[in-house]
């Protein structure tokens, strides 16, 4: 990686440094007797990720009222209830319990003297608890899309989070899973690129694809910091 004294690093946040689990607790499918990938069918569909993900539906009730309506079922004020929780608390999990490896290497790339700055795709829900992360003090600021109205890779996101950085494209390496087209947006952002598999493994076609938009691949998440500070 050429002229790589880089003095800010962007990180995606979920499946880069943290991850949204299912196993081990009661979820919200299991409130509605749906598997999994049948609750996700729904809740993660375009158009109301989009929505709520942009700050158009940002109150953490209308947006699980939102996934109820698309699946056109009636159900009590109190399931509506119960599912919002239980969302709440899986997310809560998520930035709280993070990995030790990551917060160590994130410690140290702040030691060397690295700016850390988070872009990440969220709603109101998967932000919630970002103050309460041990993640949250290493970060010198967070750019979530519900707050700015603009979604990766749009580019404006990446605008965003270079105003608030003050800094230069080529000053700048972006760190992600690939999901969302990230990379891509941050290329077209004129930032250089890290694709990161250490939480995410990916199958070899989508690697491969990802890959296109990545000017590094890490397994190890330790290999960040010999990247970052490397130079010709």
């Amino acid at each position: 990686m050429t002229n790589n004294n880089s003095e800010v690093l962007f990180f995606d946040l979920f499946f880069t440094l943290v991850t949204p689990k299912y196993s081990g607790m009661r979820k919200e499918n299991d409130v509605l007797g749906l598997s999994r990938e049948e609750w996700e069918r729904y809740a993660e569909d375009d158009h109301l990720y989009f929505q709520r993900a942009t700050g158009k539906v940002n109150h953490p009730h209308m947006i699980i009222q939102s996934i109820i309506d698309k699946m056109n079922v009636c159900v009590s004020k109190e399931t509506i209830y119960e599912i919002l929780t239980l969302r709440e608390n899986r997310m809560e999990q998520a930035l709280t319990d993070v990995d030790p490896k990551i917060l160590e290497i994130l410690e140290d790339l702040k030691k060397s003297g690295k700016k850390l700055c988070l872009i990440s795709n969220s709603d109101v829900i998967d932000a919630m608890y970002w103050k309460e992360s041990p993640l949250s003090h290493l970060f010198d600021h967070a750019v979530f899309s519900h707050k700015v109205g603009y979604l990766k890779p749009q580019t404006d996101i990446y605008r965003i989070a270079l105003e608030q950085m003050n800094v230069s494209p080529k000053c700048c390496i972006y760190i992600g899973d690939g999901g969302s087209e990230e990379l891509r947006g941050a290329k077209e952002s004129g930032i250089r690129t890290i694709l990161t598999g250490y939480l995410l493994k990916r199958e070899k076609t989508q690697l491969s694809r990802l890959k296109k938009f990545a000017d590094y691949y890490i397994e190890d998440f330790a290999e960040i910091k010999n990247l970052v500070n490397s130079s010709t």
